[in-house]
């Protein structure tokens, strides 16, 4: 069958119905069909609804900044041709499952949409209000939970999930990346933070005085911070553990870096808050070792494994399957 290769373009028209513009656009258009997958057809709604969260979380992300219109616009378009993109490969591997005479026996998928449920509603009638809101069938909820199923378990079967790097590959992505393990001048950091009520708030640093007399006398100031600190590393008796100056607010860090190791600075009060700090240790600018950063750079070579992999798959199914796509 013949392969129609995939040509991406901007969806102008489509981003002005998805994203409200009041400009006219023809209905056949709107409504259409985006792309054909054997028998199977993906319209322009069942995108704009696949993209719908990342299209909120990516509105959010620009609520609020003033020119950005077209930025804005490019980062949609860019999400609803990958949200088409991911839909023609579902498809793919959906046709490849009934070509291998694979089964999925109604009573599972019974069972797959009852844990959904549970899961991520709770209980039915939060189930059936949601699926109320969003215009959405009971049979079409429970046909998209087999989908993304079976997508999940062919994408297990047929991409290999038991990659090996070798350490020669991660020593050379090492040696290559060089910049991307370079950290700046850091101190290991204690941080005890008092806040104010208000900007003429006195008592936060009345607090952060007798704090600071305790200290000096001998007391711990780890145990001071998990006793007296309102900062998020309480729990932690202040541990801050090892940070670079673009971490701490500029007040803050022109203070930190110009400590010695093991000295406790003087009250800093600021119209927030009274912090006392303790730099335990420092180290000047440097490339993070092999040591430090060898689970990392094994992730990510794993992931471009199975990227790799993943996509010769994809294109492999593609050459035996017929795609149209009608731009």
């Amino acid at each position: 069958m013949p392969e129609y290769s995939v040509k991406f373009v901007r969806f102008i028209p489509v981003l002005l119905v998805l994203f409200g513009c009041a400009l006219p656009l023809r209905a056949e258009l709107a409504d259409g069909i985006l792309a054909i997958v054997n028998n199977s057809v993906i319209t322009r709604e069942q995108v704009v609804e696949f993209v719908a969260p990342a299209i909120d979380a990516l509105r959010q992300q620009y609520a609020g900044q003033d020119d950005v219109s077209d930025a804005f616009d490019q980062k949609a378009s860019d999400v609803f041709n990958d949200g088409l993109e991911q839909l023609i490969d579902r498809q793919l591997i959906l046709h490849d499952f009934d070509v291998q005479g694979y089964k999925l026996p109604d009573s599972y998928v019974d069972e797959l949409v009852q844990d959904r449920i549970r899961d991520k509603f709770g209980d039915r009638i939060t189930f059936m209000k949601t699926l109320q809101a969003q215009g959405m069938t009971y049979e079409q909820f429970r046909q998209d939970v087999r989908d993304q199923y079976i997508e999940y378990q062919m994408r297990l079967k047929n991409v290999s999930q038991e990659i090996v790097i070798s350490p020669y590959r991660i020593e050379n992505y090492y040696l290559a990346h060089q910049d991307d393990f370079k950290v700046g001048d850091q101190i290991k950091l204690r941080m005890i933070v008092l806040n104010k009520s208000s900007d003429d708030d006195q008592s936060a640093h009345r607090m952060a005085g007798e704090i600071l007399t305790q200290i000096k006398q001998g007391a711990s100031f780890a145990q001071m911070a998990s006793v007296y600190s309102q900062g998020s590393q309480r729990e932690q008796g202040g541990d801050w553990g090892w940070v670079e100056r673009s971490v701490l607010r500029q007040q803050l860090a022109d203070v930190a870096f110009s400590l010695p190791p093991g000295q406790v600075s003087d009250i800093i009060d600021t119209p927030q808050a009274c912090y006392l700090m303790l730099v335990e240790q420092k180290r000047t600018a440097h490339v993070r070792p092999l040591s430090e950063v060898r689970d990392d750079i094994e992730a990510t070579l794993r992931a471009q494994e199975q990227s790799r992999l993943e996509k010769q798959w994809i294109d492999g199914l593609k050459k035996k399957t017929f795609i149209r796509h009608f731009f």
